[in-house]
């Protein structure tokens, strides 16, 4: 049994993630960064009660940032999950 918490951080709530579940049934979680595929899609499945049809991930790295002092610093690296869903499911977001 996966634990769910271990797995999915939150769901991403932006403009284009909005137009990726209205038209296709996708929907676009952060994860871990020790997430992979099937673990994302068993913590969905559990979760949310819907069945997975395909799941995307992307490592993105953070961008390079300065300091108030000039230092050179990077912002946080992250991991996003993409999502698709058997047509008909819906994950209700309220």
């Amino acid at each position: 049994m996966i634990n769910a918490d271990q797995v999915l951080k939150t769901i991403r709530l932006t403009e284009k993630s909005n137009q990726l579940s209205s038209n296709y049934g996708q929907y676009t979680f952060e994860v871990y960064p020790s997430a992979t595929k099937h673990t994302v899609r068993a913590a969905v499945e559990q979760t949310f009660k819907v069945t997975v049809t395909r799941v995307n991930i992307q490592n993105r790295k953070g961008k390079p940032k300065r300091t108030r002092r000039g230092l050179a610093t990077s912002a946080s690296d992250s991991k996003r999950a993409i999502v698709t869903l058997k047509a008909g499911d819906k994950i209700e977001l309220t």
